[in-house]
């Protein structure tokens, strides 16, 4: 019972950061925001409500617990995915989720100590300081384009899932949700992958040139869809559909059918 609450916590809160980086994208693409956020940055805007600093503890909590569940699913396989090999694909990308959102997690702790500079433009100086790094090792202008491949692999099988996923299979909902929901999950995973286009294409252009100036996060990524002809409609349209796929997390974290492995 605690681990699926500890799941269910951290569905709510990647769809609390997915709308909050959303809604800020479709309000900059309208003029209402000065720029898009990446995932931190959102967050962060939070510290101006009433009790922020708590709001951010709160969502940093549920991004461990959901760090705590892709482990689970990906270690003891929890969904009982088995072990073929598009099965081990799928488990090793839930590993990789796993600590992309347990490192969100820790940077927004350490976000809590000192609130320290929070604007985008600190994200992409963040980004470049971790391309700077991987352009030190050895082949590190490989493991950089590596990265940006990834990404867009990422993207790529958010599209592919938007089109041909049941996102109802694993929700415990009468039909009436479920037909509603999956059209919700197409179009947060299908925004979810144009997201990610811009994103991996920099951090592979900051290998291709071993420049690291060039890498970005997600809000950098997505104020450069804002810079292409017909960007604002793009950025609004992008940032409605990572809003519909927060509100997709948020159905997930009330309708999913959790079964925590048993541990014996």
């Amino acid at each position: 019972m605690i681990l699926e609450w500890t799941a269910r916590a951290g569905y709510a809160a990647r769809g609390f950061v997915y709308l909050s980086v959303g809604a800020l994208a479709a309000l900059a693409a309208v003029e209402l925001a000065r720029a898009p956020a990446g995932s931190r940055g959102a967050v962060a805007a939070l510290t101006d409500w009433p009790l922020g600093r708590l709001w951010i503890a709160v969502i940093a909590g549920g991004l461990i617990g959901f760090a705590v569940w892709r482990a689970l699913q990906s270690v003891f396989d929890a969904d009982r995915q088995g072990r073929d090999p598009k099965a081990l694909a799928r488990r090793a990308g839930q590993a990789i989720s796993g600590l992309v959102y347990g490192g969100l997690a820790w940077s927004l702790l350490e976000l809590l100590d000192g609130l320290e500079d929070i604007s985008e433009a600190a994200e992409d100086v963040a980004a470049r300081q971790q391309a700077a790094s991987l352009l030190d090792l050895p082949f590190g202008r490989w493991l950089l384009i590596g990265l940006g491949v990834f990404i867009l692999s990422a993207g790529a099988a958010n599209l592919v899932k938007a089109v041909g996923k049941d996102f109802g299979e694993q929700l415990a909902c009468h039909r009436g949700i479920h037909r509603w929901a999956c059209w919700i999950g197409r179009v947060g995973y299908g925004a979810r992958g144009i997201a990610f286009a811009p994103l991996g294409f920099l951090f592979i252009k900051a290998g291709w040139l071993a420049n690291a100036g060039e890498a970005r996060k997600l809000g950098g990524a997505l104020q450069m869809l804002e810079a292409q002809p017909l960007g604002s409609p793009i950025l609004l349209l992008t940032g409605m559909g990572l809003v519909a796929f927060g509100v997709f997390a948020m159905i997930e974290a009330r309708w999913r059918r959790i079964e925590p492995p048993d541990p014996a």
